[in-house]
């Protein structure tokens, strides 16, 4: 990399979680100046020893914020900025043209309504030849009905857009459910009675058993530049969420997969970075898809460990039209995240009942034991701890703890 005093900085937005801090230790450990932007004092990537400035944004997502964007790029030049979360990118990309000195590294508005919309996304996967899961989208009460009459259950009622929806569903008090199961068609009647209040109901999607797999690539003018891809050990929810424990997965396995995971992403028109998410099967090799994250994501510090290079690529390729140097990839790394794995453990240990997933099998004996035994595997690294960055480990410990 160049000397950081010729490299224009990176501004990244978002850094109160793991994704960000790794964005952060990434971009700053190859030599270029991170602006940390936060929207929270607390933050633990504030903390790391990486950030050239570190900054607050106190109005997020109104044109104040914009202001307060623009102003940050007067004072500390112009630059790129990357961001984390689906709802500062979507407000990014409708802002584009008003954040001054700063460029914002953002997809295609088009793109990225698709891939915020399962339906959208599912109907694009099935053009390409994808397996995607039995699915029916419930517009008034009588599809509701016809549903409960005709779809083979056990179902998984996921939102199609939760941020879209969010607001309707709050000022009628009503909780937003991300991933609910439903066994019967009675069970599915109740908890759809629950959303007739607002009208809207949630997508519908077979129950498809498996483990959660990963396929990650930077796509730059319709070409994947940069892929990597992960099995989860373990998640939150135990019965499936995002990654509590991950594995790094060599990437001569599921190679039919991986092109047909591109062959979406040029569909779709995607640019950057991007995961797409399977439910995979090993007793039956059925890979189904579940989604595409349009942003970095939750074990995105396991490729940073593994040296994937997402946030250096999205900086060269985006920002600057250069390709970066980047090391072979590892695939030998576990990464996790030790305080989602106690409540985990605690879940599973103490709590079973509470597991929303009746087909999930609780293994006490077998999840304790991989819990100790991951700390002595020198493969292993973690989501926030690092001896090369100690500090926002101090400030998560202090935020859990509130003090």
């Amino acid at each position: 990399m160049s000397d950081p005093q010729s490299l224009p900085p990176c501004y990244v937005l978002g850094i109160e979680t793991q994704i960000g801090l790794s964005l952060v230790r990434e971009l700053g450990e190859a030599g270029i100046p991170v602006i940390g932007v936060a929207t929270d004092a607390n933050a633990i990537g504030l903390q790391s020893r990486y950030l050239a400035h570190g900054d607050i944004l106190r109005h997020p997502r109104t044109d104040e914020g914009l202001a307060e964007l623009r102003a940050f790029g007067e004072r500390y030049g112009p630059g790129y900025l990357l961001t984390v979360s689906e709802a500062n990118t979507a407000w990014l990309i409708d802002n584009r043209d008003r954040l001054g000195a700063i460029t914002p590294l953002l997809p295609s508005k088009a793109a990225f309504a698709v891939v915020l919309d399962k339906a959208q996304t599912l109907a694009a996967a099935q053009e390409v030849g994808i397996d995607v899961p039995a699915s029916a989208s419930p517009a008034n009460w009588e599809e509701v009905e016809q549903t409960a009459r005709r779809f083979r259950f056990p179902a998984v009622l996921k939102w199609s857009d939760p941020n879209a929806v969010a607001p309707a569903l709050q000022a009628k008090g009503i909780e937003l459910v991300k991933a609910e199961y439903v066994y019967t068609a009675d069970e599915f009647l109740r908890v759809a009675e629950r959303y007739r209040p607002v009208g809207e109901w949630p997508l519908v999607q077979e129950y498809c058993s498996g483990v959660g797999l990963g396929q990650f690539f930077f796509m730059h003018r319709g070409k994947a530049v940069r892929r990597f891809q992960h099995l989860r050990v373990a998640e939150w929810p135990p019965e499936g969420g995002f990654s509590s424990v991950c594995d790094a997965v060599p990437l001569d396995r599921f190679v039919e997969l991986q092109e047909k995971s591109i062959r979406l992403l040029q569909h779709i028109g995607w640019d950057g970075v991007a995961m797409v998410e399977y439910r995979y099967d090993p007793a039956s090799g059925r890979a189904v898809l579940m989604e595409v994250n349009g942003r970095f994501w939750g074990s995105f510090p396991l490729a940073m460990y593994c040296g994937a290079g997402f946030g250096l690529l999205a900086y060269g390729l985006q920002g600057r039209d250069r390709m970066p140097d980047l090391p072979p990839l590892r695939e030998n790394l576990r990464c996790r995240m030790v305080v989602t794995e106690v409540k985990r453990l605690k879940r599973i240990l103490l709590e079973p009942g509470q597991i929303r997933d009746r087909t999930f099998q609780v293994r006490p004996l077998r999840e304790v034991l991989r819990f100790v035994g991951d700390f002595l595997r020198p493969s292993v690294r973690y989501y926030v701890w690092s001896l090369k960055d100690i500090k926002p480990f101090i400030r998560d410990v202090r935020n859990m703890l509130g003090v």
